[in-house]
């Protein structure tokens, strides 16, 4: 089984990803970091040879169907973009879930959870610190809010929805079990045969 998780900017998707995978056995891999390996650049540089983003995600897509298809019979978690099921994401996505079970997570937190969390970058995808202001806070909760509203048709094709607002950061694995046995996805014999579960 695969398990895609999308959401948008800085929900979790990584450190969620992996807690999940730890907890249920399960190979994981991040998309972002999976895209710097495969072209040996970091995100922004290749983002920067496209004079649209639509460029980069036809590029970017190629590594997901590659994922796909090279995990395609191991338990694997893969934590994806926020538009991971929209543009040229969503044709590999359903390429690949017509002959894998494959299962897609939207992970949702609100606009002011997730601005607590926010990372911030330089060109070669090393760390930088942004000092918060008021103006700055503002500021970013309009773009996640815009942002959200951008995908939102990506997260309404999601197989599942698990909204971790307020939700402490260690029972979010628990969480998403739960759910995933609640719509039958899993059974808990499926969770008894791992041993790491």
């Amino acid at each position: 089984m695969i398990i895609y998780i999308v959401g948008i900017s800085c929900v979790g998707k990584t450190t969620i990803g992996k807690m999940l995978a730890d907890k249920i056995g399960f190979a994981f891999f991040d998309l972002n970091e999976e895209i710097e390996k495969y072209y040996k650049k970091p995100i922004e540089r290749i983002q920067d040879e496209f004079p649209t983003i639509d460029g980069f995600r036809k590029k970017a897509s190629v590594v997901l169907d590659q994922l796909l298809t090279k995990h395609a019979d191991t338990d694997t978690v893969i934590a994806g973009t926020p538009s991971g099921l929209m543009f040229s994401y969503l044709s590999v996505y359903k390429k690949h879930k017509a002959k894998t079970n494959l299962l897609s997570i939207h992970i949702k937190d609100s606009p002011e959870n997730i601005l607590n969390r926010l990372t911030f970058y330089d060109k070669d995808s090393n760390p930088i610190t942004v000092e918060m202001d008021g103006f700055k806070e503002i500021l970013y909760l309009k773009e996640l809010n815009a942002d959200y509203n951008s995908f939102k048709r990506s997260y309404k094709r999601a197989d599942l929805e698990v909204n971790i607002e307020n939700i402490p950061l260690k029972d979010l694995p628990d969480l998403i079990i739960k759910e995933l046995q609640k719509h039958k996805i899993v059974t808990t014999a499926n969770i008894q045969s791992k041993q790491s579960w």
